[in-house]
């Protein structure tokens, strides 16, 4: 198994209905560099206010720097440890809070690099692997240990890697890896004109 497709109303882009958040990693099979080098690219090109690009990663490749690997492992929840050890890379995504140009607070700086960190999960996606995004971590560890500078905020980690062996998962988390993709109904979360009107086709 390497994707589970979205059932969507009408037919959207693929890299969508296949992207997918799973457990499963294979931990020997290690990510090319030029696959690395296309994550980044995706990440760098994405929409910013005023261009301002305020996302900052860290990454940590367990194939070529096992100890700074180790380092984003450790930072991790220890139900999040228990999968996430399997993916070959793990990067910290980070939120640089103020403008470069007059060093005024940028509200727009986490919506931003979540546009970002976006677009690196449908990259994977686009080359066969999978991003899987975790906000299970301890944010004044990762800190600690990445150097990260007071004025930018960690935002969340990302696993990613190829799909691996289901069977090698903790029991915690085979139901959930198995179960089908769902999303509330539109309705829910979209509107017409106002917030008592219902999207609804």
């Amino acid at each position: 198994m390497t994707s589970k497709f979205a059932e969507t109303s009408i037919e959207i882009d693929r890299l969508i209905t296949e992207r997918w958040s799973p457990r499963a990693f294979d931990p020997e099979h290690a990510i090319e560099d030029d696959k690395i080098t296309a994550l980044i690219e995706a990440a760098h090109w994405a929409p910013s206010c005023f261009n301002e690009q305020p996302w900052r990663y860290v990454l940590c490749n367990k194939h070529s720097d096992v100890v700074v690997w180790q380092l984003a492992i450790s930072c991790l929840t220890p139900k999040n440890q228990l999968w996430a050890k399997d993916a070959p890379l793990l990067i910290m995504a980070c939120a640089h809070e103020a403008f470069s140009y007059n060093g005024k607070s940028n509200r727009w700086a986490q919506y931003d690099t979540g546009a970002a960190s976006e677009n690196i999960c449908l990259q994977a996606t686009s080359m066969e692997l999978f991003a899987h995004q975790m906000g299970g971590f301890d944010a004044e560890r990762a800190r600690e240990v990445f150097k990260i500078p007071q004025q930018i905020t960690p935002m969340a980690m990302i696993a990613v890697g190829y799909y691996g062996d289901i069977g090698k998962l903790h029991a915690d988390f085979i139901v959930s890896e198995k179960a089908d993709r769902e999303r509330k109904p539109i309705e829910k979360n979209f509107f017409r004109g106002d917030f008592e009107t219902p999207y609804i086709f």
